[in-house]
């Protein structure tokens, strides 16, 4: 029996089906015949889709995928067509209606459910279930990581409860719910054991970390748990509200030598008509302190942000705005999207909508000086020693693909390290920044 599954969206996304994934595995066979993985679809006998809506693209990706993959009912091989994920969420009456393929959907809390999903599907059954966006599954299944096994994603919270306008998350993930610390150190101890070096802390939001659960913001405690965890080398922290930085997370950021000095803070502006418009709780000089603050307690700290390009009501006078403060704050990543409509949300609902052709060309705007800011910081980096993460090998050349601490995964860039030496993936390795994107091997293997 062989299975395709096709995971899409973000990294969070992608627990969800590791997860599921694992449960699939423990349950080991269906129909009497044990699950075999395929990434051929005409050869797929169950295909499993974890979709995205969060934008126009994801959602448009999603659907096309799903289109796709009903089409293979049309012959003898596909048995079962299951759809999860936040699409599922969102649109379950449309997809049941228009899309009669589909065998199984499953709701965002409700992936726990996949292995009875697959087997009501295979029986021929109609199956469905959408539990309410309250708690967390429970999952007892170990995780078939997806990544490579040298880094893994860690998901320490589910939902949110910042309503910013424009975010349909909170309506098709619920409220803030955190994971207890003591199933996170048992996971991470899991992943590192089976080869993980460095973790990835992913939530809607992992700055409010605890408050549920605990009563107060308990990311830090969580720092301090993790790093002693023996193997793990690198511990990544993204998705940070800016307003919700703290000192006792400043504190354990710096005192824990496996936490990267990097820290993902989505701004989405820097212009406060724009901000309060977006429903963010910060303003352009908030953003200043934070981000000033930041870098005199951790010096060689690196900040990504990403930011958004045309939201209803922008004027020229507001982005050029934002260019003065991209230039001023110089980020050392950073990322710039569309503004895109979500039904259901209320900034689709504001007036002074800005038409397609100038969000593309204020997008433009800001990645062009972004490009000018990174070539000047790559610059300032030469000569300095850096550990990198190898992510393979240059095909042909003597030149490895590499990630420091300044770089996480599918986000941010790679740099490129040339030596005679054969290293593999997963390696972590000394190395001299000689150019833009260029290392030389210096150190020895970790």
């Amino acid at each position: 029996m062989k299975l395709l599954f096709i995971s899409l969206g973000c990294d969070k996304n992608l627990v969800d089906t590791e997860f599921m994934l694992g449960m699939i595995r423990d349950a080991g066979t269906f129909d009497g015949q044990p699950i075999e993985m395929t990434d051929d679809e005409y050869q797929a006998d169950i295909i499993i889709i974890n979709t995205c809506c969060f934008i126009n693209d994801a959602k448009e990706e999603s659907i096309n995928t799903i289109l796709e993959m009903a089409e293979h009912k049309r012959d003898a091989k596909l048995k079962a067509l299951i759809v999860t994920g936040c699409l599922a969420q969102r649109y379950k009456e449309e997809i049941r209606k228009e899309i009669p393929e589909v065998d199984a959907i499953l709701g965002t809390n409700s992936y726990e459910d996949i292995v009875n999903a697959i087997t009501e599907a295979l029986g021929g059954k109609f199956y469905e279930n959408f539990e309410t966006l309250e708690g967390l599954p429970k999952l007892t299944a170990k995780r078939s990581v997806t990544t490579g096994g040298h880094f893994a994603y860690l998901k320490i919270a589910e939902g949110c409860n910042k309503r910013c306008t424009y975010c349909i998350i909170p309506y098709i993930r619920g409220n803030y719910r955190s994971v207890p610390m003591e199933e996170l150190v048992a996971q991470a101890k899991e992943l590192v054991a089976a080869g993980a070096k460095e973790l990835i802390l992913v939530a809607q939001e992992t700055t409010l970390y605890g408050v549920d659960l605990y009563g107060e913001k308990s990311l830090h405690k969580l720092l301090d748990a993790l790093n002693e965890i023996p193997g793990l080398f690198w511990i990544r922290i993204m998705y940070c509200y800016p307003e919700e930085i703290y000192e006792e997370l400043i504190d354990a950021i710096d005192r824990n030598e496996k936490v990267c000095h990097y820290l993902d803070l989505p701004i989405q502006h820097a212009n406060d008509t724009m901000l309060k418009r977006m429903g963010r709780r910060t303003s352009n000089a908030d953003l200043v302190c934070i981000i000033t603050h930041l870098r005199e307690r951790i010096p060689d700290i690196t900040l990504r942000t990403t930011l958004i390009c045309g939201f209803p009501g922008e004027t020229k006078e507001m982005h050029e705005e934002l260019m003065q403060f991209i230039n001023d704050m110089e980020f050392d990543r950073l990322g710039a999207f569309t503004y895109s409509p979500e039904e259901g949300t209320p900034a689709a609902e504001f007036p002074d909508q800005i038409d397609e052709e100038t969000k593309k060309e204020w997008q433009a705007d800001v990645m062009e000086l972004q490009e000018e800011i990174i070539f000047d910081k790559n610059e300032e980096m030469k000569g300095r020693e850096l550990y990198v993460f190898i992510e393979g090998k240059v095909s042909d050349e003597n030149a490895y693909i590499g990630r420091t601490y300044r770089d996480a995964p599918d986000v941010d860039g790679y740099i490129f390290i040339n030596t005679d030496e054969e290293l593999m993936t997963g390696d972590i390795v000394r190395a001299r920044v000689t150019g833009a994107y260029e290392y030389d091997l210096i150190g020895e293997l970790l």
